[in-house]
């Protein structure tokens, strides 16, 4: 790699004048500035955009980074628009990854984002024991965790309350008159599943339903899965008269296993999704659904941050949002036509 020193001997000038080029060509003469323009190019030189930035921005890179877990999925899509508006609205970038819930993707991004001198991360971790989340955590760095908690680190938090969430879902296909509910839940590993799961074992305590394991089909947060899942669940011996799924690509999965096997919604098996997809309405009979507030999540992650910047040594702060039960026609009581 060229250094600016190497630049400033083939120019024949001081690597301060190279500096200036780079940085301010007003401020120096013509002559100078079209010799040390062509050894740039001659040497291929590329200025370093963190040194740059920093002193531009007087110590500071003006550079957030966020890593989602899946960019498909458009409820991390809404959230990361949430994060990224509110950043532009204060003056900020955002450095954007996409992890797939992966482990050594996203130690990567952090890694990347380090190097680059961001001004603070936001991150749905991975898992609850997430390392690289921890190591993040415990750098220095601002960082925030988003939709997904890390207990293990006293972090700025932002989440819906997935307990509460879940709990209305299932008292409102209880008081349809269901009794076999089924569950098809997130990777246990991540918070969300372990808090919308204890929502619903609370539901059904609640109104004396005895929890029935086999009700409960674990996933991840993949269509397909939510497909294989979803057939797993029909071909039981006594399959549930209504579900519960517990994140948006694996509800559309089991829309569409639902759809080729010829099951009826709500006749046959009344179905309850996670987050409100705009498809929600478009689909037969329109999907009721757990809305999170995605946009919102991401706004307030990013004034969190902020926060955080401008006062490194506070206490953390957790902020808790609420979901909304949008109750519609695929969530009847048993045998209730569409």
């Amino acid at each position: 790699m060229t250094r600016l020193r190497e630049v400033a001997e083939r120019a024949g000038v001081s690597a301060a004048t190279v500096s200036r080029v780079v940085n301010d060509p007003s401020v120096v003469s013509e002559g100078t500035r079209a010799r040390v323009q062509a050894a740039i190019r001659e040497l291929g030189y590329r200025p370093s955009r963190v040194a740059r930035r920093l002193r531009v921005e007087g110590g500071r890179s003006s550079l957030v980074g966020l890593v989602i877990p899946d960019i498909q999925n458009p409820f991390f899509a809404d959230l990361a628009r949430g994060v990224e508006d509110t950043a532009q609205r204060h003056g900020y970038a955002v450095f954007l990854g996409n992890s797939d819930d992966d482990v050594e993707k996203e130690r990567r991004y952090l890694e990347l984002m380090r190097s680059e001198l961001v001004d603070g991360v936001i991150l749905p971790p991975v898992s609850e024991t997430d390392a690289a989340a921890l190591e993040m955590a415990r750098s220095g760095i601002p960082f925030v965790c988003v939709d997904r908690r890390l207990p293990r680190a006293k972090v700025d938090t932002v989440v819906v309350d997935n307990v509460g969430g879940a709990y209305e879902a299932v008292e409102h296909l209880l008081a349809m008159g269901h009794r076999r509910i089924g569950f098809l839940v997130g990777r246990p590993e991540v918070s969300t599943s372990r808090e919308r799961l204890e929502g619903y074992r609370r539901a059904l305590a609640d109104h004396g339903i005895e929890h029935d394991p086999a009700l409960v089909v674990t996933g991840d947060s993949r269509q397909a899965t939510g497909r294989e899942r979803t057939l797993e669940i029909l071909a039981s011996p006594v399959p549930p008269t209504a579900l519960l799924v517990g994140n948006s690509l694996m509800t559309l999965g089991a829309m569409e296993a639902l759809n080729a096997s010829g099951v009826r919604v709500p006749d046959e098996l009344a179905l309850v999704g996670y987050d409100d997809m705009p498809w929600a309405l478009a689909v037969s009979p329109p999907l009721t659904v757990v809305r999170q507030p995605g946009y919102e999540l991401g706004s307030r992650a990013m004034d969190l941050l902020l926060q955080r910047i401008r006062e490194p040594g506070r206490s953390p702060s957790l902020v808790m949002l609420q979901p909304e039960l949008v109750v519609r026609r695929s969530s009847g009581p048993p045998g209730s036509p569409t």
